[in-house]
């Protein structure tokens, strides 16, 4: 399969518009808008499954797979549980603007890292070329992003998102790096967190009635 098999110019406009709904995901303040954010996230890395299913149907199975557990179930529990608990994020640790500024440094240096270095990263054919190359670039910056919500984050549910963002990056790499294998599917579909969605929010939703709050910090109040 070479990059010439595959709707390039529709496979970079998704995924670089992962990276986009991924800032938003962590920056916003609402929780209902950022929990939106990851839902077209979901649909945009839906998308990037049937774009490459054209050289593997096998990718069928896994598109319709995350659109139910990514674009349909994860983010109904999230707005669900967003409207029994809070609207607005609790106060992270990083204000808004010095957030924002960190969050696109970010972005960027592990954007040209992996675009720069991917020879190195990942040594496959695929991955010489370009499309692949913005693919696992847009993946790590994904990841990443991911990693700085959850680290950033006191908000419980902002916390679940990074997670949901950290697990859309991975995928996307999954699917980049070995596209043609029948296995990347199977791979895909089992590593899907949806359960794992339903039960931190369901813990979530207790923290919230014990303290009123889905302040992370607050946890340390528990007594066993």
């Amino acid at each position: 399969m070479t990059e010439l098999d595959l709707p390039a110019g529709l496979i970079r406009t998704l995924s670089l518009s992962m990276v986009i709904t991924s800032v938003v995901a962590v920056e916003v303040r609402r929780l209902r808008l950022a929990a939106g954010a990851y839902a077209v996230q979901a649909l945009l890395l839906v998308g990037l499954l049937l774009s490459y299913a054209q050289v593997n149907p096998a990718l069928y199975w896994w598109a319709a797979t995350a659109f139910l557990t990514k674009a349909v179930l994860t983010p109904w529990f999230l707005f669900r549980y967003i409207g029994r608990t809070q609207e607005l994020e609790v106060p992270p640790l990083i204000g808004f603007v010095p957030s924002v500024v960190l969050a696109s440094l970010l972005m960027i240096l592990f954007f040209r890292l992996t675009h720069g270095q991917v020879e190195l990263l990942a040594p496959s054919p695929h991955a010489q070329e370009e499309v692949f190359r913005t693919n696992l670039a847009v993946a790590s910056t994904v990841f990443v992003l991911g990693i700085y919500g959850i680290l950033s984050r006191r908000d419980a549910v902002k916390t679940v998102i990074g997670l949901c963002l950290l697990e859309n990056g991975v995928h996307l790499s999954l699917v980049s790096l070995a596209p043609e294998l029948s296995e990347t599917a199977l791979f895909g579909i089992a590593s899907e967190v949806v359960v794992t969605v339903f039960l931190l929010l369901y813990v979530i939703e207790g923290v919230y009635r014990v303290f009123g709050t889905t302040d992370t910090f607050r946890l340390r109040e528990l007594q066993w």
